[in-house]
């Protein structure tokens, strides 16, 4: 499915969320706090959107490695790049979430835009994140969510169930895959108890920020600097 709408998949981004990505993305960055020196992993890079906007600024990464499993997604990513002449400063990897080809410790900060609830195992995919960072190294993931204000969560569902998929369907010309949007946000966990999750693999200082009126949360959290093995969730 996300290879078939690779091709469009920016354009509808942008237009369906009304811009508002671009200031999502923006934000998730700006909650690691870079300083310039980092190894930053982007997981579910798809079309590396997050991985050229974490490069950009004096204190933009040092380095962004980013990892999806949709090899035509990765080949539009890698179009961006050479485009935008970050080919030095971002890889992209084809691989699975839930076993990241990246050494234990060895990442400064991870991302994740709107992927998370597309991995059959958001859990396992969250502990190989926490693994693969290093100490006190800080994680920031964006998920869609329903809003909880009675009115606005009528409105937004209407867009969301009828009006979204119908403009996706026509745009991409893949059936399926933008009924699946709705579909996969509504099974995924609420903002609390995804907070909790992050917790119980052994993040610290978690936060869960509301962003444009809850649509879409903000969940950044950080490695221990002290860090014993992380409890088991079994």
């Amino acid at each position: 499915m996300f290879d078939a709408i690779a091709p469009r998949y920016d354009l509808l981004n942008t237009l369906l969320s009304a811009g508002f990505d671009r200031q999502w993305r923006a934000r998730a960055i700006r909650s690691l706090a870079l300083t310039g020196r980092e190894c930053l992993l982007d997981v579910c890079a798809g079309t590396a959107g997050v991985a050229l906007a974490a490069r950009r600024g004096p204190s933009g990464a040092r380095r962004v490695i980013g990892v999806d499993f949709a090899g035509a997604m990765l080949e539009v990513g890698r179009r961006r790049i050479a485009a935008a002449g970050e080919g030095h400063g971002i890889t992209l990897l084809q691989g699975d979430a839930t076993r990241l080809p990246i050494r234990e410790g060895g990442i400064d900060a991870v991302t994740v835009a709107f992927g998370v609830r597309n991995v059959e195992d958001a859990g396992m995919a969250c502990r190989e994140m926490h693994r693969v960072l290093r100490a006190g190294g800080r994680l920031a993931i964006l998920e869609f969510a329903y809003p909880t204000l009675p009115v606005l969560r009528q409105l937004y569902l209407g867009y969301f169930t009828r009006v979204l998929p119908l403009v996706g369907r026509l745009l991409s010309r893949h059936s399926s895959a933008y009924s699946y949007l709705p579909a996969s946000v509504g099974g995924f966990p609420p903002p609390e108890q995804f907070a909790t999750l992050l917790r119980e693999l052994g993040f610290v200082e978690v936060v869960a920020s509301r962003l444009t009126l809850g649509v879409v949360y903000l969940y950044s959290a950080r490695k221990a600097d002290k860090q014993g093995p992380a409890p088991s969730t079994a």
